[in-house]
C-alpha cells in the first residue's frame, strides 16, 4: 500500500501538463513512462478528502444544510457549473498515443495493459457523465485535435453511450494484467468486472423504471451484461465477504482500518500515517463548522431486521419503542453504523451527540474513528474503500432478480450471505416470499415482489453512505423519497424528565420545551420546540405516547419537481451560449428551460 499511495500521490502533479511539455516519445516509448502518465487518472477518483462523503445528499440522511439541487428555486441553467471535459481530454490523449506505433514502442501486452487502464477511467468518467445528464457528446479521440464541427457536436444517444462504455470495461477486464494490487489502491481486472456490472446495472433499471422504449438495447440485455459481469468477479476474482470480527466487527472494520482488507475491498483510497496521507472523515462527521451532520433517519433505521430475520417492525409497538430497545437484536450492522449502546469514544461510553452533531439520534460512525485525536482536521488514518465485494453480489441479485431468474442458492450466495455477516439467522437460504408491508409503503409502494423489495432493503443497509443511494433512487425512479418530510428521529418518553438513551443505567439527557430551568446541571440538557411549524430540531407528540425527535427543513428545502428534471442534471446554460455563438446547437434536458 505504501509504494502504490505514494506513486499516486507524487505523479499527478508531476503529469499536470505532461502532454504539451513532454515529447510523446518519452510518455509511450516505454513502461515507465505508460505507468507514469496512467498515475495521473487517479485523480479522478473519490479521495479521503471526500471519499465518505459521497450521499450527503439522499433521503436517508438527514443534513444541517440541504443540497441546492433539491432545494425549489435554488437550482437551475444559470447556476450548474459541472460540465466538465479535463480529465477525458487527459484520458483520451494517452489512448490516442499508445495507438500511435510512431510514438508507442513498447510491446503489445505492455501497451495493453495501460490501454486498459486508460479505458476504465474513460468508462469511470462517461458513467458519470451518464448519471449525470443521461445522453452527452461521445469523443474517442483526443478532444485536442478536434476541429470545431466535430467539437460542439450534439449529444449522443444512451446506446451510444452504454455501448461504448461496454467496450471499454470489456477491453479493460481482458488486457489489465494485475489481479491484484497493494492495498487495492490501483485498478486490476476485476475492478473493470465490477464497474462494469454497476453501470449495466444502473442503465438497465434507468430504462426499465422510467420506461424508454424508444432504445434499442433492452432493460433485459443490460441486465444480462451486468449479471455476467458480477459473476465473473464472483467465480474468478478469489474475493470474499470479511467475516472475522476483528476489532470493530466484521462490517465496519472494512471502513476502520489503515490498510484495505483486501479479500473483499476491490478498489480503495489509501491512508498512511507514515506518509503524511490523511483522511477527513472525523472532521466531516464529527464537526458542525465543516460537516453537515449527517444522521440517519428513523424510518431507515426501522428497515433493518432483527436478528432472527424478521422484520422489526412487525412489532405493534415498533413506534414508540427507545432507542435501547431498537438496537436490541438487530441486524448487526446498526450498531456498527451508528452510536449504539455500547459505543465507547475515547474509551468511554458515550451516545450520540444531539444537542451539536446529530440532528436525529442516529450519528454516524460507519467512516470514524472513536477518539477525539482525529477530529478538527485531515487527521483520520484509515482508507476508504470505493468498490467492494458486497456491491458485485448485491448487484448480481438485482440484475437476477429483475430478469426473474434468480434462485434460491444465488440468494443464499448473496443477500444470505450478506445478512449471515451481519448476525441474521432466518431468510438467509431461501428466496423470500412474504412482502414487508412497512418497507413497501415507506419506501416503493410500487414494488410488489418480495424479493426485489429485499433486495432493495439489503442494498440500502450494507451501501449506506457509500455513495450509491441517490443513483439508486434515480434509476429506480423513486425521486420524491427526497422530500419526504420530516426528518425523523429518536423516540423519547416524555419532556421534562431524564433520559438515558443508550441504557447504560447513566441518565444522558433531560428533554424540555422552551429554556431550560429544572434539569440537573449532570445532564446535557435539550431546549426543545413541541409540535410547531419551523426550522430545526423538534418534538412531536406519537400518536400512542411520548415523543418523536425530528428535525424539520425550510419551505421549499428537498423539494422534487412534480415534472422528474431533477433524474437529470441540466447543461448548463453558458454551454449552451457557447454552442450557440459557435453556430451550434446542443439540446437541454427536458423541463430545465423551465426556470
Amino acid at each position: 500500500m505504501f509504494v502504490g499511495c505514494v506513486a499516486l500521490a507524487t505523479s499527478c502533479d508531476l503529469t499536470e501538463n505532461v502532454q504539451v511539455k513532454a515529447d510523446k516519445s518519452m510518455i509511450f516509448g516505454s513502461k515507465s513512462g505508460l505507468e507514469l502518465y496512467s498515475n495521473s487518472f487517479y485523480k479522478a477518483l473519490p479521495t479521503l478528502k471526500n471519499g465518505f462523503m459521497q450521499d450527503k445528499m439522499c433521503d436517508v440522511g438527514a443534513v444541517s444544510n440541504t443540497d441546492t439541487f433539491i432545494k425549489q428555486g435554488a437550482y437551475n441553467t444559470e447556476t450548474a457549473t459541472s460540465w466538465s471535459w479535463g480529465a477525458l481530454k487527459n484520458i483520451n490523449y494517452f489512448i490516442d498515443g499508445c495507438n500511435d506505433p510512431k510514438y508507442c514502442t513498447v510491446d503489445d501486452n505492455t501497451r495493453d495493459n495501460y490501454l486498459g487502464i486508460a479505458r476504465w477511467f474513460r468508462a469511470w468518467f462517461y458513467y458519470d457523465k451518464l448519471t449525470t445528464y443521461g445522453e452527452v457528446p461521445w469523443f474517442p479521440h483526443d478532444i485536442q485535435s478536434y476541429q470545431n464541427d466535430v467539437m460542439y457536436k450534439d449529444r449522443d444517444s444512451r446506446d451510444v453511450i452504454i455501448r461504448n462504455l461496454i467496450a471499454d470495461l470489456d477491453f479493460a477486464y481482458e488486457h489489465i494484467q494485475a489481479t491484484s494490487s497493494t492495498g487495492s489502491s490501483t485498478l486490476t481486472r476485476w475492478a473493470a468486472a465490477a464497474l462494469k456490472s454497476r453501470v449495466c446495472l444502473f442503465e438497465a433499471a434507468y430504462r426499465r423504471y422510467h420506461n424508454l422504449t424508444e432504445l434499442e438495447i433492452t432493460p433485459e440485455e443490460l441486465y444480462r451484461e451486468a449479471a455476467k459481469a458480477a459473476k465473473l468477479v464472483i467465480d474468478n476474482s478469489g474475493c470474499s465477504l470479511n467475516t472475522a470480527t476483528g476489532k470493530k466487527g466484521a462490517y465496519r472494520d472494512l471502513f476502520y482500518n489503515e490498510t484495505p482488507l483486501t479479500q473483499e475491498v476491490i478498489l480503495a483510497v489509501c491512508a498512511n500515517e507514515k506518509s503524511g496521507i490523511f483522511g477527513e472523515q472525523n472532521w466531516w462527521f464529527n464537526a458542525r463548522s465543516y460537516g453537515l451532520c449527517w444522521s440517519l433517519v428513523r424510518s431507515f433505521v426501522h428497515t433493518y431486521l432483527k436478528l432472527d430475520g424478521t422484520p422489526f417492525t412487525d412489532a405493534a409497538d415498533y413506534a414508540v419503542k427507545s432507542f435501547t430497545e431498537e438496537m436490541e437484536g438487530r441486524d448487526l450492522r446498526l450498531e456498527q453504523t451508528v452510536r449504539g449502546r455500547n459505543f465507547l469514544w475515547d474509551g468511554k461510553t458515550a451516545v450520540a451527540d444531539i444537542k451539536n452533531l446529530s440532528l436525529t439520534g442516529y450519528q454516524v460512525i460507519k467512516y470514524t474513528l472513536d477518539e477525539s485525536k482525529y477530529d478538527g482536521g485531515a487527521k483520520n488514518i484509515n482508507s476508504i474503500p470505493l468498490i467492494r465485494y458486497a456491491e458485485v453480489l448485491l448487484n448480481y441479485a438485482e440484475a437476477q432478480a429483475e430478469l426473474g431468474v434468480i434462485t434460491d442458492s444465488e440468494w443464499a450466495l448473496t443477500v444470505g450471505a450478506l445478512r449471515k455477516r451481519a448476525g441474521i439467522t432466518g431468510g438467509t437460504e431461501t428466496l423470500p416470499t412474504t412482502v414487508d408491508g412497512y418497507l413497501q409503503r415507506t419506501f416503493y409502494p410500487d414494488v410488489t415482489s418480495p424479493v426485489l423489495l429485499e433486495i432493495r432493503r439489503e442494498r440500502a443497509i450494507e451501501l449506506v453512505a457509500e455513495g450509491m443511494r441517490f443513483d439508486d433512487l434515480r434509476r429506480w425512479k423513486c425521486g420524491s423519497l427526497m422530500e419526504t418530510l420530516p426528518w425523523s428521529g429518536i423516540h423519547i418518553p416524555g419532556l421534562e424528565q431524564p433520559v438515558d438513551v443508550n441504557g447504560d443505567g447513566v441518565d444522558d439527557y433531560y428533554f424540555t420545551e422552551g429554556e431550560v430551568t429544572a434539569a440537573p446541571a449532570a445532564y446535557r440538557n435539550i431546549a426543545i420546540r413541541v409540535n410547531q411549524d419551523g426550522v430545526g430540531l423538534y418534538a412531536e407528540a406519537n400518536a400512542v405516547a411520548g415523543y418523536d425527535l425530528v428535525y424539520k427543513t425550510g419551505a421549499g428545502d428537498r423539494y422534487w419537481y412534480p415534472d422528474g428534471r431533477q433524474y437529470l442534471y441540466p447543461i448548463p446554460a453558458k454551454v449552451i451560449r457557447d454552442y450557440k455563438n459557435a453556430g451550434y446547437t446542443i439540446s437541454q434536458n427536458p423541463y430545465w428551460d423551465n426556470e
